[in-house]
């Protein structure tokens, strides 16, 4: 069965780190569809070109001009930096964008409130399943087609969780830095969609976790069978990170 894996997090554009993950997922032998952020590089980029970066509850507000950027940060420099990890670590990887054989098409978020920023709609699943079936580890832009042919920017978790539903995946994980979700102190073993909701709306689960968080529960929500959030020891271990579950909290002490 096929496991999608979402990476992001403060450490995404750490060279040491990038080989540990990519390393992770050669060694799994599980048929892997790579999804990655990249965030921390389009707000560089932003600021070098004098935009500063705006976000509204955990997205970016993206103009035409910061779509240029995102695109050319995410489909470019961060995707083959991911692909060039995997082919060093013996997994056959292989680029792709959303935008791409429209792999992925969308609409924008709120009636284009935030500007080029999407959703996905529609995931080209069969062009998926033929990379898989020739051995290759498709390494996905989240950048989206819109309807008027241009790019949108979409979150790489709600992309991810999209690809995940549309294939039936048996696994989601979103990878990252942190080893889980932390709830009143602790990181939490499991979590279910209303505690959930409750960090949300207390504002306990902040910044990116906030939109991670939603994409997680709606995937499992969608009957993705099981879905993880946590650090890169998820890749071999199945008891790392944070569970979303559909009835039950389940917290460990310390960090």
């Amino acid at each position: 069965m096929t496991r999608i894996v979402k990476i992001g997090g403060n450490r995404a554009d750490d060279g040491g780190w990038i080989r540990e993950v990519a390393a992770g997922i050669a060694a799994s032998n599980v048929p892997t569809v790579l999804v990655h952020g990249g965030g921390k590089d389009v707000t560089e980029l932003q600021r070098a070109v004098g935009i500063e970066p705006e976000w509204r509850d955990g997205l970016r507000v993206t103009t035409p001009r910061v779509m240029e950027v995102v695109r050319m940060v995410l489909s470019g420099g961060v995707n083959k930096r991911w692909v060039a990890a995997l082919m060093d670590a013996g997994a056959d990887a292989l680029g792709i964008s959303g935008e791409d054989g429209g792999l992925l098409r969308g609409v924008p978020l709120q009636g284009g409130a935030l500007g080029r920023a999407g959703e996905v709609t529609e995931v080209r699943t069969a062009l998926l399943d033929a990379l898989l079936a020739q051995g290759l580890t498709p390494v996905v832009s989240p950048v989206t087609r819109g309807p008027d042919g241009g790019g949108l920017n979409v979150n790489a978790d709600d992309a991810a969780t999209a690809v995940a539903m549309a294939m039936g995946a048996a696994e989601l994980l979103f990878v990252s830095d942190v080893p889980g979700v932390k709830a009143r102190g602790a990181w939490v073993d499991a979590l279910d969609a209303q505690h959930a909701a409750a960090l949300l709306e207390s504002g306990e689960a902040a910044g990116g976790m906030r939109p991670k968080l939603r994409a997680a529960m709606r995937a499992r929500a969608a009957g993705v069978g099981r879905v993880r959030i946590g650090a890169l020891e998820m890749l071999t271990d199945s008891g790392a990170g944070t569970r979303i579950e559909i009835t039950r909290e389940t917290a460990h002490a310390g960090d």
